[in-house]
């Protein structure tokens, strides 16, 4: 069996697949081989997906196949992962949370890698920022504060945090929320982010902002007055 069609088969028994994945890796640099898992994924209905701003990569349906799997009910509704709407509700919530300042985070370390290289005599590459770096962590507590009350309070919003975290679309790392391996890959940032930056997000984004920033020059008051000291 050739590597595209392993890497296909993983991709199908895994779901999502981290790009330091060794025939991940060779995928991404071959464009023959990633043309060829794109085809063999192509008989069954399905396509490769990938952005530089995400870790993973993975498989979702062909646009012109979620017709017929899914029937004219399925492309009405909200979701096609059983989802219930309080759910998709949370999870628009934290998308906006952790994709739009890693977006930020990441284009800003870019910029600056980029200027730096122009300094440079001789320019070297330098990869985009690793999501796991930039990604920021939610607090639960913080969640559960601000919208729990709207997310169907403790109970609902445990049990529909458990759900994202199931389909990969969030982890957990002991009371913080983190970025799952899908949340970046699945959910189009093009369609998305211009919606909750100028909709009715945006004063929930701009106070999670204001929060980091007051937080970030707390931490460096106190390092000033410690050396101070």
């Amino acid at each position: 069996m050739d590597d595209a069609a392993l890497l296909a088969a993983e991709l199908l028994a895994r779901r999502w697949l981290p790009r330091q994945h060794p025939r991940v890796k060779r995928a991404l640099v071959d464009a023959d081989l990633w043309k060829s898992v794109e085809d063999r994924l192509s008989q069954v209905g399905l396509r490769l997906v990938d952005n530089i701003h995400a870790d993973h990569v993975s498989t979702a349906m062909i646009r012109s196949v979620e017709h017929v799997v899914f029937g004219e009910s399925g492309l009405n509704n909200h979701n096609n992962i059983d989802l219930p709407k309080d759910a998709v509700s949370l999870l628009v919530v934290l998308w906006a949370l952790i994709i739009l300042p890693k977006r930020e985070r990441q284009a800003a370390r870019d910029a600056d890698a980029e200027n730096a290289q122009q300094n440079e005599m001789f320019g070297i590459d330098r990869p985009m920022p690793s999501a796991e770096s930039v990604s920021p962590l939610i607090s639960y507590k913080a969640l559960l504060s601000d919208f729990g009350n709207q997310l169907g309070k403790k109970t609902r919003l445990d049990g529909n945090l458990k759900r994202l975290e199931n389909h990969g679309l969030i982890g957990r790392k002991g009371e913080d929320i983190v970025e799952g391996p899908l949340l970046d890959l699945l959910l189009d940032y093009d369609v998305l982010a211009p919606r909750i930056l100028d909709g009715t997000l945006s004063a929930v984004l701009a106070k999670a902002r204001a929060e980091e920033a007051n937080t970030a020059e707390l931490s460096q008051n106190n390092s000033e007055v410690r050396q101070e000291t």
